[in-house]
């Protein structure tokens, strides 16, 4: 996905902005990049690949050389960024957030009118600098984000560090997001609203979808107000999202521990306790023992030490192998009984079906998985969530061909939805390939009523298909 944090004050930026950026790593894995500005120095930018190693360890032994009272950070799990612009709009740097799905077509529109593109990564067009030349076709900054709205399928945010402050625009349906906050001496934008707290910062609101803000470290100017529509990524609250973060004003942790309790009360199933598994299975977990009435017991650990976060390796062996050594069963509380496990998803079901094996192996008399969302029976087109590059990758939908015959039948919606025959069918053969002794998803309503907004301003595409694309609701906004 990627995340990013910038900062506009009244002093030098570059700790709260180095800091900042770092309370973002949980979004990333590929590259991460620092920009300031300073009127005497003009841009300085560093971008480091963080796949094997962490943004702190990389970025420290340079903060010394960045100058400014204003920057942008980036953890991008897609390109090298930020990029830095000389253009008839001035000189400023960019970065995204963002799934650009028509990139090829939109490259072929640009270089037809002889523009080029210089920065590649791996041989491939930089989505980032792709959207700064859309900018720069704009007769203002205004003029090229709004064509960047028109133009894109997927989706993209983005904070722009000109000479006159930092602009930051969301996503013209809102599915990632962009909270402002504000400290005595200036103001910041970020991903993720657990950046504010330690660096003295209150959060002040969230920019609204289709939303562009220009901070000045004396305020805030709306350069364009927030469009009606709003599809933000509920996936946010299920997986992505740092506990401590909150949007639109809701909190991931509070969000986890209600879909938790919701399901728990709806549970009959015997079990002696139940165990989160870590990091993202933990606060639905929670919230599952209050609502079902039993223990929570740490059944399963991360062994933090040397796997607080996980580095993908290339080869898919060594993947798998990543993915079992960072959690440790704890015999001890395994052993004779029934444990539920909660996680956040399921999608190819490798790791679950291993950690599965490993339980009863460690002495449990059962296994239950609870799961915080639906089945996931659609790829995302709007953010990258994972690593799959077809939806035949995700467990249930080679589930669904093999019971149909095909990968797209007609009733393919039927698996999506909560209690038909096929849904029914679909979980209870996920559960029997993973080896479990019963499977549970969040029902989609009970997801939706745990996060407490109206389904359609939430976006549940991977669950059930249903979602329009930013350059549809744009054009249907400006006949």
């Amino acid at each position: 996905m990627g995340g990013f944090f910038g900062a506009i004050s009244k002093r030098p930026c570059i700790n709260e902005l180095f800091y900042g950026t770092d309370y973002n790593s949980h979004l990333g894995t590929k590259r991460a990049g620092l920009v300031t500005f300073d009127p005497v120095t003009g841009f300085n930018r560093t971008i480091h690949s963080i796949e094997r190693d962490y943004f702190r360890s990389k970025f420290e032994d340079e903060l010394d050389r960045f100058t400014g009272n204003q920057g942008l950070g980036v953890i991008s799990d897609t390109d090298p960024q930020p990029i830095i612009v000389n253009s008839h709009l001035g000189r400023y740097a960019v970065v995204t957030v963002a799934k650009v799905n028509n990139m090829r077509e939109i490259a072929d529109e640009l270089l037809d009118k002889r523009m080029h593109f210089s920065e590649l990564s791996a041989n491939t067009i930089n989505q980032t600098e792709l959207i700064a030349l859309l900018i720069n076709m704009g007769e203002t900054f205004l003029d090229g984000i709004n064509l960047v709205y028109r133009k894109i399928k997927g989706s993209c945010s983005m904070l722009i560090l000109t000479e006159d402050g930092i602009i930051a625009a969301r996503d013209y349906l809102g599915r990632t997001p962009v909270v402002i906050g504000k400290a005595d001496h200036g103001y910041a934008a970020t991903s993720e609203s657990c950046a504010f707290p330690n660096l003295g910062y209150t959060r002040l609101r969230d920019v609204g979808p289709g939303e562009v803000v220009r901070l000045r470290a004396d305020g805030i100017e709306v350069m364009q107000a927030p469009a009606r529509r709003e599809q933000i990524c509920s996936f946010l609250w299920v997986y992505y999202g740092f506990p401590a973060s909150d949007y639109n004003g809701i909190n991931v942790e509070a969000v986890r521990e209600e879909g938790g309790r919701i399901s728990g009360r709806a549970d009959a199933t015997e079990a002696n306790c139940v165990c989160g598994v870590p990091d993202s299975g933990v606060g639905f977990a929670l919230g599952y023992s209050e609502g079902r009435g039993i223990p929570y017991r740490r059944a399963v650990l991360k062994y933090t030490p040397t796997w607080p976060r996980s580095f993908t390796p290339g080869n898919q062996s060594r993947r798998d192998l990543v993915a079992k050594m960072k959690l440790i069963p704890n015999r001890a509380i395994l052993e004779n009984k029934h444990v539920v496990f909660c996680d956040d998803s399921i999608v190819r079901g490798t790791q679950l079906r291993d950690n599965v094996s490993t339980f009863f192996e460690g002495g449990a008399l059962g296994v239950h998985a609870r799961i915080s969302c639906p089945p996931l029976v659609y790829g995302c087109p709007f953010i990258g969530f994972t690593s799959s590059k077809s939806e035949m990758e995700l467990i249930t939908r080679q589930i669904i061909n093999d019971f149909e015959g095909c990968p797209e039948p007609a009733n393919l919606d039927r698996y999506a939805t909560t209690g038909t025959p096929e849904y029914k069918r679909m979980v209870d053969e996920v559960a029997r390939r993973l080896n479990l002794s019963t499977l549970q998803f969040c029902h989609i309503e009970d997801l939706i009523a745990s996060i407490g907004l109206p389904k359609c301003r939430v976006c549940t595409h991977c669950f059930d298909g249903s979602s329009y694309g930013p350059e549809q609701a744009y054009a249907e906004d400006h006949k």
